[in-house]
This record gives C-alpha cells, sequence and structure tokens, in this order.
C-alpha cells in the first residue's frame, strides 16, 4: 500500500468543512489496514515500514485539524450547531 503525501492546506487557508475532514480521517486510518495486518499478523518488516510513514501522515493530519480548530475558535467562527452548546459551558 502506498500513502498519498499529505496534501492538507495550512489552517489560516482552510475552508475544509467537518464532514470533509472527518472523511479525510477515515480515509487515512483505513488505508493503513492492510500493512497493519501485515506487519502484525505476518512479520513482514517493509510493511512495519509502511506503517510507521502512514501513522507519522496521520499525525501531520491531526496537528493541521488541531491548529483549524484553534483558529476557528479564537476568530470565534464556531460552527452553528456547535455555538449554542459552548454558550451553556460558561
Amino acid at each position: 500500500m502506498q500513502t498519498e503525501p499529505n496534501t492538507t492546506p495550512d489552517a489560516a487557508t482552510s475552508d475544509a468543512s467537518a464532514p470533509a475532514r472527518y472523511t479525510e480521517l477515515q480515509r487515512l486510518v483505513a488505508g493503513m489496514a492492510a500493512d497493519f495486518d501485515k506487519f502484525y499478523n505476518h512479520n513482514n518488516k517493509a510493511a512495519g515500514t509502511r506503517v510507521r510513514a502512514a501513522m507519522q501522515e496521520l499525525k501531520a493530519f491531526a496537528q493541521t485539524v488541531r491548529n483549524e480548530v484553534t483558529t476557528i475558535k479564537n476568530a470565534g467562527g464556531a460552527p452553528a450547531e456547535a455555538s449554542d452548546k459552548d454558550d451553556k459551558d460558561d
């Protein structure tokens, strides 16, 4: 399995929606399944290298999402559904 390079835009320039981000997360995780199986169940060392690379890509994606969340939160531009819930937490 070959993983694609992380093409996720910077947090400041991103206009990705929540469903798009979640779909991307699911795609990244699902893409790792075969290599996880090959490494953990069949002792394929090359698959282990691919698992490590995929996990690094996932880490970079997670950091991008974290930065987006922080940017949106600090800008006061919370999604409509979440803004009502956030007001009740105060």
